[in-house]
């Protein structure tokens, strides 16, 4: 009987210290100053949905794009989504062409932006001509090559660089209890 109680005793004491030890074993994962949960410092640096289109259009693989190859590319992405050749798509076949060309149907350029004459369709030279603004803005040393680093956008705080109670509302206030 007292070997039981003391063999009782022992298995305690030693589930008890297994667990000690597993709590003292788990890693210490560090953190940079600033980082986010993954270690990393928030992005600061982003490329817009549109340049990277832009950049996707660099036929020879110099990493640069000229206005011959945008232009030749805009031609080819207007016709992925105009298989018939009819000269224009609406809105619905501008986010189908947003989808497969920029990734996203949301992403800007808009198609309100894009139908500069307003008539809900979309046509090769109202995208062209979007396109060659889109690539004057770009074009910061005006050359007529875009590089890699003109493509990328620079901002002063980091994406997601606001206090937490100010994410998602509007002018960053907080909201009312």
């Amino acid at each position: 009987m007292r070997l039981q109680i003391v063999a009782i005793a022992l298995a305690a004491l030693g589930v008890q210290g297994a667990s000690a030890s597993a709590q003292q074993a788990a890693p210490v994962v560090p953190t940079l100053p600033g980082g986010g949960p993954n270690g990393q410092p928030p992005a600061t640096i982003v490329a817009e949905p549109v340049a990277l289109m832009i950049a996707a259009c660099d036929a020879d693989g110099d990493a640069k794009v000229t206005r011959a190859e945008l232009d030749a590319c805009v031609k080819r992405s207007f016709a992925s989504v105009d298989p018939g050749g009819a000269g224009s798509i609406g809105y619905i076949g501008y986010s189908d062409w947003a989808l497969q060309w920029l990734g996203d149907r949301n992403a800007l350029p808009s198609p309100f932006t894009v139908d500069a004459n307003g008539d809900n369709r979309i046509t090769l030279a109202e995208l062209e001509a979007q396109f060659a603004t889109l690539f004057a803005r770009f074009d910061t040393n005006k050359d007529g090559i875009l590089t890699r680093a003109e493509l990328l956008t620079i901002r002063a705080r980091a994406v997601d660089d606001r206090p937490a109670d100010a994410r998602g509302r509007r002018g960053g206030k907080s909201a009312k209890p």
